[in-house]
């Protein structure tokens, strides 16, 4: 595959699963942009967060369009989400690589779990 055609696969593989599954398109898109594209693992992981606020803001619109979203429950969510993040992104260069990795595993597993013991 041409490379030029792995970023759009990519990139539509995880606004499928975020599209589906309220997000999740990370879970995919960091195993993607390492192994397929080739980008380094921090750079993957960053990466990964930047296109996700794109297709989450895609998918809450359609689901605000459909009625299906209700905005006054989301702030308390958004404000944590915030700070979480400005934390994040404060230390994620001095996490090892083999932490984020491992956190990274933990939290795929843990929602594989769930998901299949919720059935």
């Amino acid at each position: 595959m041409k490379n030029s055609v792995k970023p759009a696969v990519t990139g539509a593989l995880a606004g499928l699963a975020n599209g589906f599954f309220g997000a999740g398109g990370g879970l995919f898109l960091v195993p993607l942009l390492t192994r397929w594209v080739g980008l380094p693992q921090r750079r993957a992981f960053a990466t990964s967060v930047a296109v996700i606020l794109p297709l989450s803001l895609c998918s809450a619109a359609i689901y605000y369009y459909k009625g299906a979203l209700a905005l006054s429950g989301c702030w308390p969510y958004l404000l944590g989400g915030f700070f979480g993040g400005l934390l994040s992104g404060r230390v994620f260069e001095r996490v090892p690589l083999k932490l984020l990795r491992r956190a990274f595993g933990v939290l795929i597993l843990y929602g594989g779990v769930r998901a299949v013991l919720a059935l």
